[in-house]
């Protein structure tokens, strides 16, 4: 009998810098986190590297192109919310194109803002990711309770 093996979703997380900002985008009707902040994010789609679902989800959602030079993986997150997930987290300072609100149906603002004055309504995991970036801490759990 073979044991059937756990999997989890794996998603990218992209920290778009410019000087001392960071870009956030509140989501709005996807009925996830709805009203709150995040950075421009997605799922891998199965056999595609992590900085090519970066570049991905940079220009499906703020219609940038990046060169896969210019990504820099900064962290990595196990988290547990309503399921269990992978996390990474990439930064990128350089880009072509304007940044622009690509999701219309899924974003209503786009934001930039100083990294010491995030809004209270980042949704709680990113906020901890950028603080663990800030911090030189490459990797970080969140939702676990360790006892």
């Amino acid at each position: 009998m073979t044991k059937q093996r756990h999997t989890m979703p794996v998603a990218v997380h992209l920290f778009l810098l410019r000087g001392e900002e960071i870009l956030l985008l509140r989501r709005f009707r996807t009925g996830y986190e709805d009203g709150n902040y995040s950075v421009p994010a997605g799922h891998l789609d199965g056999g595609e590297e992590v900085k090519a679902a970066a570049i991905r989800e940079a220009l499906e959602e703020v219609g940038i192109e990046i060169d896969p030079a210019d990504l820099h993986v900064v962290g990595v997150m196990h988290r547990r919310s309503t399921d269990e997930r992978i996390d990474f987290f990439l930064t990128a300072q350089n880009w072509t194109g304007t940044i622009i609100n690509a999701e219309p149906d899924k974003c209503d603002e786009l934001r930039w803002v100083h990294l010491d004055e995030l809004p209270d309504n980042v949704i709680p995991y990113i906020r901890q990711a950028i603080s663990n970036f800030r911090n030189d801490q490459w990797f970080g759990s969140f939702g676990w309770t360790i006892e």
